[in-house]
C-alpha cells in the first residue's frame, strides 16, 4: 500500500509540475508582451470545471542535436476538450513559454488527434495558435503532421465549424492551416501571420519591413483580408470567439441555437422611414437600418475593415441566429468590386453550411467596372458570389432598400438566383415621403 500511494503521489507532483508550463521567466516574458499563457487562456475560454486535458504526459522522442537533454511539458501543447455555454468543443492552445511554442512531432500528433475527435464526434474545433514555428531539430517530421492536417481541415470544411484565434506568430507554412479553417481572430500589436518574415523577405527581395506592416492584425484585417476581426487583447478574443459560437450549431447536421432575446418580433420601428433617403444619390449609413431591424440592435459583423462597401455579419431576428449581408452607400455608393465579391461569396457559402438563413439588405447599383477591375478578374470573383447564392440551400430573403442593379442585383439574393422572397413592388410597403 505504501509503494502504490507513493507511486500515485508521484504522479500527482507530475502532473502539477506539467500543468504549470513554461520555466516563471518564460511565463514573465510572455506576460510582459501582454500576452497569457496557454492555460490562462483556456480558463477564459471553457466553462468553469468543464475541460479535461488529453496527452498531458506526452513528450518528444527526438535524440538529435541534444534534443534528449530538452524537457518540453506536453510538448508545447495544451489539448483536451471541454464546454463553451454548455456545448462540447475540441481545444488546442498552443504554449510559447515552452520552447516558444515550437513544433514537433508529438505536439503536431497531439493537434491531429484533437481535429480527429471533433470530426468524429461532430464538434466545433477551436484552436488557439502561438508558435515560433516548426523546431528546427524535428521539422521534417513536423511539416509532415502540418500537411496531414491541412488535410483534415479541408474534410472538415462545412462539416464542423473551425475557428482560430491567432495569439501570437505563425509563420511559413503552418499559415495554410488557420487559412483552411473558417474564421480567424486576431491580437492587434501581437499577433502576426507571414509567409517569410521581416528577415527572409530582406534576404530574397531586399524590401525592408516591419513585422507589423508584413502580417500584423490590423494590416490582414483592412488589405489582406485574412483576418476576420480583431481584438485589443486576449480577453476580448475569447469573448469575441464566445459570441460568434452562439450564433453557430455544432455541426452542419444540427439548427442554429435559437435564443430568447425579448425583442418582439412584431415590433414596428418608426425611425425606419426617414433613414433611406429617397434620392438614389444621396448616401446613407446602413449601419443604422441595420441596428433598428436586428434584435436589441446587436450585430456581430465579420470583416467590418475589409471591403467596406459590403457588411457581412451575424445577428437574430426573432431570436433565429441570421446571416446578415448589406450593401454600405457609405463607400462606392454600395457597389460590388473583386475584395466584396470574395467577402460576401465565403460568408454566403459558410451559412448555407450551418443552416443559418441569410437575410441581404440591397441597396447597389452594379459591379465595379473598368479597365483595372476586368484585368484584375471582377468576372471570375463576381461569379463566385453568383454561384454561392446559387447553390445556397437555406432560406434567402432580399430587401432592396432604393435600388438593385444589373449584375449585382442578381449577386444580392435576387429571386432569380434562388432568393425565397420576391422584392416586387406589389409586396412592398409604400413609405411615407420625408419632408426634407
Amino acid at each position: 500500500m505504501e509503494a502504490r500511494e507513493k507511486r500515485i503521489q508521484e504522479l500527482r507532483e507530475r502532473k502539477r509540475r506539467l500543468q504549470q508550463g513554461g520555466e516563471p521567466d518564460s511565463v514573465a516574458k510572455q506576460h510582459a508582451k501582454g500576452k497569457l499563457t496557454a492555460r490562462e487562456r483556456l480558463s477564459l475560454l471553457v466553462d468553469p470545471g468543464s475541460f479535461v486535458e488529453m496527452n498531458l504526459f506526452a513528450k518528444h522522442h527526438c535524440t538529435d542535436f541534444g534534443m534528449d537533454k530538452l524537457e518540453a511539458p506536453g510538448d508545447g501543447v495544451v489539448t483536451g476538450y471541454g464546454k463553451i455555454g454548455g456545448r462540447n468543443v475540441s481545444v488546442v492552445a498552443q504554449d510559447f513559454t515552452i520552447h516558444g511554442g515550437s513544433v514537433g512531432e508529438v505536439h503536431i500528433r497531439k493537434v491531429i488527434r484533437m481535429m480527429d475527435l471533433a470530426l468524429e464526434k461532430r464538434i466545433p474545433i477551436i484552436l488557439l495558435n502561438d508558435s515560433g514555428g516548426a523546431r528546427a531539430q524535428e521539422q521534417h517530421p513536423a511539416m509532415e503532421g502540418y500537411i496531414a492536417l491541412m488535410r483534415r481541415h479541408a474534410r472538415a470544411s462545412g462539416v464542423i465549424p473551425q475557428i482560430t484565434l491567432v495569439m501570437g506568430p505563425v509563420a511559413g507554412g503552418p499559415c495554410y492551416g488557420p487559412a483552411l479553417t473558417d474564421v480567424i481572430f486576431m491580437v492587434k500589436g501581437t499577433s502576426s501571420m507571414f509567409i517569410g518574415g521581416p528577415p527572409v523577405v530582406e534576404a530574397i527581395t531586399g524590401e525592408v519591413v516591419s513585422q507589423e506592416e508584413l502580417g500584423g492584425a490590423e494590416m490582414h484585417a483592412s488589405v489582406s483580408g485574412v483576418c476576420d476581426r480583431i481584438a485589443e487583447n486576449d480577453e476580448e478574443c475569447i469573448e469575441n470567439l464566445k459570441e460568434l459560437l452562439s450564433f453557430l450549431p455544432s455541426n452542419n447536421m444540427e439548427q442554429p441555437p435559437v435564443a430568447d432575446t425579448g425583442d418582439d418580433r412584431d415590433r414596428m420601428d418608426e425611425d425606419l422611414a426617414g433613414l433611406v433617403p429617397f434620392d438614389f444619390k444621396k448616401p446613407y449609413d446602413m449601419y443604422q437600418v441595420i441596428t433598428k431591424v436586428v434584435d436589441n440592435g446587436n450585430f456581430f459583423e465579420l470583416k467590418p475593415d475589409y471591403a467596406t462597401n459590403v457588411i457581412t455579419g451575424f445577428c437574430r431576428m426573432g431570436g433565429q441566429p441570421v446571416g446578415l449581408l448589406a450593401s454600405q452607400p457609405l463607400v462606392w455608393a454600395g457597389a460590388l468590386d473583386i475584395n466584396a465579391a470574395d467577402k460576401a461569396s465565403k460568408f454566403v457559402r459558410y451559412c448555407d453550411a450551418f443552416n443559418i438563413p441569410l437575410v441581404n439588405l440591397v441597396d447597389t447599383p452594379a459591379y465595379v467596372v473598368g479597365t483595372q477591375s476586368e484585368q484584375r478578374g471582377i468576372i471570375r470573383h463576381g461569379a463566385k458570389l453568383l454561384y454561392a447564392y446559387a447553390e445556397a440551400t437555406v432560406p434567402i430573403v432580399s430587401v432592396v432598400l432604393r435600388k438593385g442593379y444589373a449584375g449585382a442585383y442578381a449577386a444580392m439574393g435576387s429571386h432569380f438566383i434562388g432568393g425565397d422572397c420576391r422584392p416586387y413592388k406589389e409586396e412592398c410597403i409604400e413609405l411615407p415621403q420625408v419632408v426634407p
